[in-house]
């Protein structure tokens, strides 16, 4: 008999563009019957702190990756990295991106927490980041299996292809 094939996904970064890759490849792994981990640490608790999920937010300061013709903006010229500071820009840059993401019909993240964990992922908080920033269970989304050491991860993901966002 053939083993289960199980991915892994840690989500180390808080931002709404660092939140979307490990949700929509969990959902499409498990779209393949493929066994699916999601581990937040860090800054990564904010995807599932009930005060923080809904005021993720994208920061164009030091994202080489924005430029103008992304997302709505007219033309197709790096921004410079100057303008990122401007009061405002990173309200512009979450705005622009919840647009693009709200037209292509895909969820907000809360709602795609719900929907992995509905579909059978196992969601999973790091318990030393946890009690690094004061945080308990309480403070997390009701998705959340539960909070683990980054041993117990390790032992529940033996075999799992592992991807670290």
């Amino acid at each position: 008999m053939a083993e289960e094939r199980k991915m892994a996904f840690i989500c180390s970064k808080g931002n709404l563009d660092m939140a979307y890759p490990a949700l929509i490849m969990g959902w499409a792994a498990l779209g393949e019957g493929v066994d699916v981990i999601i581990f937040f640490t860090f800054w990564g608790l904010d995807l599932i702190n009930k005060k923080r999920v809904d005021k993720l937010q994208l920061a164009p300061v030091a994202n080489t990756s924005m430029k103008t013709g992304m997302m709505g903006f007219p033309i197709d010229m790096g921004i410079p990295q100057i303008v990122g500071v401007l009061p405002g820009m990173t309200a512009v840059a979450t705005a622009l991106m919840k647009k693009k993401m709200e037209e292509l019909e895909v969820p907000p993240v809360r709602e795609m927490l719900e929907m992995l964990h509905d579909a059978g992922a196992k969601l999973y908080a790091c318990k030393m980041t946890v009690d690094m920033m004061g945080l308990t269970k309480d403070d997390f989304l009701d998705v959340v299996d539960d909070i683990v050491t980054a041993g117990e991860f390790i032992e529940m993901t033996e075999g799992a292809q592992i991807v670290f966002i």
